[in-house]
């Protein structure tokens, strides 16, 4: 099953789609994201998500970013292609930072570069993982049975923020640095999240091309460390990390301008357009 939210009429509607791809309106999603109904109740929640076969909808409805939720956990230096064209050091447990939920913007939504705060707008394609169930303290066996479902994120970064400020959130979570969609995928049709081929191009050209297999902690790893650490809530993201490629790391570096079109695909899940202002 996929899920979106898409404009209808000027109002969020949350809608499904199964193997045959046609879009059809979910029962208790109208007025709503993909967020405000998995944190109802589960039986409410299974009959809101269910989709309404009297209610279809066009499958090029516009997008809005499929899930707003309330808190994004994020993982850096996750990949070891990464680590190393970073020249870094492989972390001994999960690098954990948040990215603010004002952040969010969907598909076809402008990054917006503020050149009074930042000159060095960097990319960084991402597997995001929605928790679907309450997760605290949970083995990494059984970390999967609380994931609602997968999608593509971009990680956007002010390079020039994050490193002077020595921590990461304020670089990380400028307004609209954080691309999201075009929409959520069930665990049903993702059954092995660590082989799924993501990319990254820019004005068509491929900057970011590699495979969450490179994962330093796969996904079972991060929700099981995370949630012996906080709980994670149905609707929480989880970011988990970018590959090499990025825009910092080149020679000469290499970074986001006005009038470019980022563009970020995750296998199977789809790709996420954005334009950058």
């Amino acid at each position: 099953m996929r899920y979106a939210t898409l404009d209808v009429n000027g109002t969020p509607h949350v809608a499904a789609a199964g193997a045959d791809r046609a879009w059809r309106l979910t029962r208790g999603g109208a007025g709503r994201t993909l967020s405000d109904l998995l944190a109802l109740p589960a039986p409410e929640r299974d009959a809101a998500l269910e989709p309404d076969p009297a209610r279809p909808v066009a499958a090029d409805a516009p997008r809005l970013a499929p899930l707003r939720p309330a808190s994004i956990i994020a993982i850096g230096l996750n990949y070891l292609d990464h680590i190393r064209e970073a020249g870094m050091e492989p972390p001994q447990r999960p690098l954990v930072f948040t990215k603010l939920r004002t952040s969010v913007i969907g598909p076809g939504e402008t990054i917006r570069i503020p050149p009074e705060i930042t000159q060095q707008v960097d990319w960084e394609v991402e597997l995001a993982v929605v928790i679907g169930t309450t997760a605290r303290d949970v083995e990494p066996d059984a970390a999967l049975d609380h994931v609602f479902g997968y999608t593509v994120a971009n990680d956007v970064s002010a390079r020039d923020v994050q490193f002077a400020d020595g921590q990461w959130v304020r670089g990380k979570s400028l307004d609209t640095f954080c691309p999201l969609g075009p929409e959520v995928v069930t665990p049903a049709d993702v059954p092995e999240p660590q082989a799924l081929g993501l990319r990254t191009r820019v004005n068509g050209e491929t900057v970011q091309d590699s495979s969450t297999a490179e994962m330093l902690f796969g996904v079972r790893e991060l929700i099981a460390f995370c949630s012996r650490s906080f709980t994670l809530l149905p609707g929480d993201l989880l970011l988990t990390g970018t590959p090499w490629g990025c825009g910092a790391f080149m020679s000469p570096p290499r970074f986001l301008a006005p009038g470019d079109v980022l563009e970020s695909e995750v296998d199977g899940l789809g790709t996420l357009r954005n334009p950058v202002a």
